[in-house]
């Protein structure tokens, strides 16, 4: 498939999922939401692959998914965090100088899409302080409004925190599911997204 095709592709399954989970909202606010989650993803991806880079063998790619359930961890980096805690500290200096960003470890989208999945009561309040430490402590002010055009807390997505915590998992895991097998580059994102 040409990455036209890929693009296009992309495009038509971003638009579907708009079109079933939008609801109350109009097509602009959810292309909001769309585009923040894919950024999101993006920027999760991009440091998940620069920290491999960095942590080289230490990098706890191969863990077993049940000793991931046992630890109660969704990414592999948790799992490093939580064994190298006094390196913390110099791992994201570095990967400042390197990267140009940090997204913590239960920040990032592989964390934030198994919250979604199991749905979890956790999520909102998760992306809330993910999207504020993106915005304000990831890297000077390089990503300050980033999600400012985002609101978790709109009514559009429910009365109630948990109405709005359930809405947030179902366009997550749809979203998620949806863009799956879709490449992460900038160039695939960037084009598709621009329905």
């Amino acid at each position: 498939m040409t990455q036209k095709e890929q693009q296009d592709k992309l495009g038509k399954t971003l638009w579907e999922i708009a079109d079933n989970l939008r609801g109350a909202m109009n097509a602009d606010n959810f292309r909001d939401y769309m585009l923040s989650f894919l950024f999101l993803r993006y920027l999760s991806y991009n440091y998940e692959e620069s920290a491999k880079k960095e942590l080289g063998r230490d990098y706890p790619d191969n863990t077993p998914l049940d000793v991931m359930s046992k630890l109660k961890v969704n990414t592999p980096l948790e799992i490093w965090y939580a064994a190298n805690a006094s390196e913390v500290i110099d791992f994201e200096k570095q990967m400042r100088r390197k990267v140009h960003y940090v997204i913590k470890p239960q920040h990032l989208w592989g964390n934030i899409t198994e919250l979604a999945r199991t749905q979890s009561s956790d999520l909102l309040i998760t992306l809330e302080e993910g999207f504020r430490y993106i915005e304000n402590e990831s890297f000077e002010s390089a990503f300050q409004g980033l999600f400012s055009d985002i609101n978790l807390n709109s009514e559009k997505l429910g009365k109630t925190s948990a109405e709005r915590n359930k809405m947030l998992c179902n366009i997550i895991q749809k979203i998620s599911e949806g863009i799956a097998d879709f490449s992460s580059d900038s160039d695939t994102l960037g084009d598709a997204t621009s329905i």
